[in-house]
């Protein structure tokens, strides 16, 4: 088994120097899904082109969701104490329902040394979190179910969820 890579000699916190690592293409996606329950699920519309969506007295809120998440991606480095701060080249969400749950996807690549796991997983979170944020209002039962890494690429390996 790998050690822990936060961790020095001693066993304290330390960030990983990635300072000698080659850059390269690095991607993740992570998914988070949320359980909004019948009462919300009941105000979801059907709006054309930007698809579905619930609409409460706060604004839309998957579009909310997207750029909250999006936000956040970029800003990791501010929540996660040992990440290295990271310029993102992409950060795609997607919010897409299935029954009574709302899917966010959120899928985040940047050329660099070190991988963006904790980035996509940021971005899917706070979507997530915004998402019950923004439905409290219309139900507190609202359950946040989880939050995976999907996939990643780059780095010493790549990773699928099966």
């Amino acid at each position: 088994m790998d050690s822990l890579s936060h961790l020095d000699a001693n066993g304290n916190p330390a960030m990983v120097d990635v300072g000698g690592k080659a850059v390269s293409r690095r991607t993740a996606r992570a998914r988070s899904i949320v359980a909004l329950g019948p009462d919300i699920m009941q105000h979801i519309t059907q709006s054309g082109l930007a698809g579905v969506d619930i609409q409460t007295r706060k604004g839309p809120v998957f579009q909310t969701a997207i750029i909250a998440g999006t936000m956040a991606a970029k800003r990791t480095d501010d929540l996660i104490p040992l990440c290295h701060s990271l310029g993102l080249d992409n950060c795609q969400i997607t919010i897409t329902t299935d029954g009574p749950d709302a899917i966010v996807d959120c899928l985040v690549s940047t050329e660099g040394k070190t991988g963006v796991e904790m980035e996509a997983l940021v971005g899917a979170s706070v979507a997530a979190l915004t998402i019950y944020d923004m439905c409290k209002a219309l139900s507190h039962d609202i359950v946040i179910k989880e939050t995976k890494l999907m996939e990643k690429t780059g780095g010493k390996r790549d990773f699928k969820r099966t």
